[in-house]
């Protein structure tokens, strides 16, 4: 069965076309070495990573290099493969993942791991390294969860730690020279052993005493420690210009700018911020030339800011103003998801509210200045609430705030002080309308942080907190949590030892997947598992032993171990460790001030580029200009069949937006294109008829130019056939032409019967109510073709509800839901009424 015959058995097709904007082909047949990239999640959170992208466009730039992708299957689709024994494919190509040479695994989060047996178990690869041949791909493993990566070790046939940009290229070119000289898997791990940051599972023992981790046993010499690749500097990336661009909505749809790497607040509760050590920033031009570019191949309308602690970068203010100059007039809004309180000044805020206005997000993590200064967050009651008075006063109507809960030498004290500071950041909105949104999670200790010793809550600990919380929050004040189940298993694992990879394969096993997904984790299967394997999962949530060993201990971030034990005595005596970007070198150890050091650029060496816009300047769309309304008609065919009526539209307004057309936008906080659209078109079904209309504020005087610009920016399957100035209104109602091919033949007396009635009732579901519908008055033509194909001419009104041409169908023929689902719809031609 082919990828083209799968995608109509799925609830959302559109996360496997793998034909997104600006998606890399490249020929198999040229290409020497291959890899497929994948995230052991669903492609909504997959395509949100900032990683996979990079190394995507970088192995890609290597010319003997191919790259393309791979993401968690939904249950649905490991469903139909595994009933038709069809192997997980890659997006690009649709090849089997079997087939490429390298098999690179994200290990973004711990409540993935399941997903990545799924990953290689519908691939046809064995799940543990040891049992792999030289017919299987290499499976390599890189992301936060590397730095203890003890849990999926035995999964792995190499680790990376660190920084990818340079250590991908090194894997695939020692593997490269591996598969040419004909070398077997031993002396292929050696090789990759002798990279920076490239962990080798294999060549580590794990030793246990009394049920408890003793120790690592090393089985190659000189290879006792793997320290992290750490990339010394950004250097201008060209990859960034062309980003991938979805063709369906996903966590994070924005283009996103890695601003700077690493943090040196010294959260000790923060494990990015220490894997991710020293600072290095990138150069301000060179983000002010990736956002350009990125903008105009990619379409978006938000740039997001992407940084552990994006209010510390260096020139933040002038490149700030710098960048809304440039995009406000394009309504593209610029937002930071990582921003620090103390960093968040009025200049800031009111730069961010230039395009659009949405929710604003502060963490103070702790309730209480006491807990604030044990984790080492170094803000104060006053700042925060000087910064929630100041977004009340530019016009912010919703705040979130995060907290966590079970944090070390947390009293109930620091946990009433919660509901305390909610209730005075709420008395700061004074009389308007806002809402506080209070969000809060169980503290996690991890690996490589001053907390890595220190216990985690228990689930009922966790509910109880919780409970405490939404009954003593002040009126008006929402409350959000996440689970203390799932917190739970995040817990096992983040601290957990190899023991527990045969747990991930047996509660896999037993159906656990997607645990990251609430309405796909289920702890009670974990629960039997460790049951089955007696393994103790309270274990892992109880403190360790600061002098013990620790099954992480042989992989190194560079931050000496000692400064972790002096973090962790500090904080139990409320003592503060200041930023080393601001008050010198701190002695974790890391920098040697050669090649490893902080990178960071002067304020005021930056210079704007462009000035701000005037008002009442020509990008203000919305004055008493002329407005003219343009026609599209255009045809989707192929694989954007199988793309949602949102999605056209996502789609649409970003090709739009390439070609640069002078729209018109709405007013308000959140400004849109003023286009309207055909009526939405049933998953599945292909048109040569679709329209949409689009006000635009000068006219086009090159038709066929705009045509031709325009078509350059659709994707394959989706063209503009004609462009005029039309009607201001959409029509009120339509005549529509269909041809349905179906995979059964047809009996043509029903077809001759059903135009001799005067009505014919149907029941269909409308927003999850039941009807019935006479569709007959509806239909002006219904006649077989032949006796697998039928043609029809429905009349609609758009703002009525209208019979779909195979719900019809269905009833008429009396067709099965088996033969609905493997039949063909395609729209021919519309006519307005």
């Amino acid at each position: 069965m082919s990828v083209d015959e799968l995608l109509p058995l799925l609830t959302k097709p559109s996360r496997y076309l793998g034909s997104e904007h600006n998606v890399i082909h490249k020929d198999w047949q040229e290409a020497s070495f291959k890899v497929v990239l994948a995230f052991p999640d669903l492609y909504e959170i997959g395509m949100s990573h900032h990683g996979l992208q990079i190394l995507y466009h970088i192995v890609n730039r290597h010319k003997d290099f191919l790259a393309e992708r791979v993401y968690a299957p939904d249950l649905d689709l490991e469903k139909e493969l595994r009933k038709t024994k069809e192997p997980l494919f890659s997006l690009e190509s649709g090849r089997p993942v079997q087939d490429f040479d390298m098999l690179g695994i994200t290990l973004p989060y711990e409540l993935c791991y399941t997903n990545i047996l799924t990953i290689l178990d519908l691939a046809g690869i064995p799940l543990y390294s040891k049992d792999r041949n030289v017919s299987h791909p290499f499976v390599i493993g890189g992301g936060p969860c590397a730095f203890n990566p003890e849990p999926v070790a035995d999964f792995f046939d190499a680790i990376l730690l660190g920084d990818g940009e340079e250590a991908v290229i090194a894997i695939a070119q020692a593997l490269q020279i591996a598969k040419r000289d004909g070398l077997n898997r031993q002396h292929t791990l050696e090789a990759l052993s002798e990279i920076a940051g490239v962990y080798v599972p294999s060549f580590f023992t794990p030793e246990y005493s009394a049920g408890q981790f003793a120790g690592i046993t090393v089985q190659k010499k000189g290879y006792d420690t793997v320290r992290r690749a750490i990339l010394p500097a950004f250097e201008s990336d060209s990859f960034y210009a062309r980003p991938l661009v979805p063709q369906t909505r996903i966590v994070h749809d924005r283009l996103g700018i890695e601003l700077a790497r690493g943090c040196t607040r010294g959260c000790r509760f923060c494990q990015a911020g220490m894997i991710y050590r020293p600072v290095r920033e990138r150069r301000p031009r060179d983000i002010l030339e990736i956002a350009r570019q990125g903008i105009k191949n990619g379409g978006f309308d938000e740039l997001a800011l992407l940084s552990l602690s994006t209010g510390d970068y260096s020139c933040l203010t002038p490149l700030l103003i710098d960048l809304m100059n440039n995009f406000a007039d394009q309504h593209v809004s610029v937002s930071m998801p990582s921003m620090r309180v103390g960093t968040l000044t009025p200049e800031i805020m009111e730069q961010i509210r230039r395009v659009r206005k949405s929710g604003f997000t502060i963490a103070p993590e702790a309730g209480s200045d006491r807990l604030r200064k044990i984790i080492n967050k170094g803000i104060t009651e006053i700042d925060l609430l000087e910064t929630v008075k100041t977004a009340f006063s530019l016009g912010w109507k919703t705040i979130k705030l995060y907290f966590m809960v079970g944090l070390p030498f947390e009293s109930n004290e620091d946990v009433a002080a919660i509901p305390e500071l909610v209730n005075k950041a709420q008395a700061l909105a004074g009389r308007g309308r806002a809402t506080i949104n209070v969000s809060v999670g169980v503290f996690v200790p991890k690996p490589h942080t001053p907390f890595q010793w220190s216990a985690q809550l228990g689930i009922e600990e966790g509910f109880a907190k919780f409970d405490y919380l939404r009954n003593n929050l002040p009126k008006g004040a929402q409350f959000k949590r996440n689970s203390p189940q799932t917190s739970y298993l995040e817990g096992v694992f983040s601290r957990g030892d190899r023991r527990l990879s045969s747990l991930i394969e047996k509660a896999w096993r037993l159906g656990a997947r997607l645990d990251g997904w609430s309405e796909s984790f289920n702890l009670s299967l974990w629960q039997r598992a460790a049951d089955a394997l007696a393994v103790d999962l309270d274990a892992y949530l109880k403190p360790r032993n600061i002098d013990g060993a620790l099954p992480w201990q042989h992989l190194s971030t560079g931050i000496d171990p000692v400064f972790f034990k002096d973090e962790l005595n500090k904080a139990g005596e409320l003592s503060y460790t200041p930023d080393c970007r601001e008050h010198g070198c701190q002695k974790c150890g890391l920098c040697d001030f050669k090649t490893v050091k902080p990178v960071t650029f002067a304020r005021d060496s930056y210079a704007l580029s462009v000035p701000a816009p005037r008002a009442g300047s020509a990008s203000d769309t919305n004055g008493d200009h002329k407005v003219y309304h343009y026609w599209f008609d255009y045809e989707r065919l192929g694989k954007t069949r199988f793309l949602g009526h949102l999605e056209v539209l996502q789609i649409l307004f970003r090709a739009l937006r390439r070609a640069a057309l002078p729209l018109c936008f709405s007013q308000g906080y959140n400004p849109t294109p003023k286009v309207s659209f055909s009526p939405a078109l049933s998953v599945g079904t292909q048109s040569h008829a679709e329209y949409f209309v689009a006000e635009i504020y000068e006219p086009l005087k090159d038709l066929e130019q705009w045509r031709e610009r325009l078509n350059l920016e659709m994707p394959q399957g989706m063209k503009v056939h004609r462009i005029y100035l039309g009607a201001k209104k959409m029509p009120a109602k339509v005549e529509t032409d269909y041809l349905i091919k179906t995979p059964v033949s047809l009996d043509p007396d029903r077809a001759v019967e059903f135009i001799g009635f005067d009505e014919f009732f149907i029941e269909v579901v409308r927003k999850h109510k039941q009807r019935w519908m006479d569709v007959r008055p509806d239909i002006s033509a219904l006649r077989l073709e032949n006796d697998q194909s039928i043609f029809i001419t429905m009349q609609t009104e758009i703002s009525k509800a209208a019979v779909k041409p195979m719900e019809l169908i269905s009833k008429v023929f009396g067709l099965s839901d088996e033969d609905v689902v493997n039949s063909q719809l395609t729209k021919l031609a519309y006519r307005v009424l």
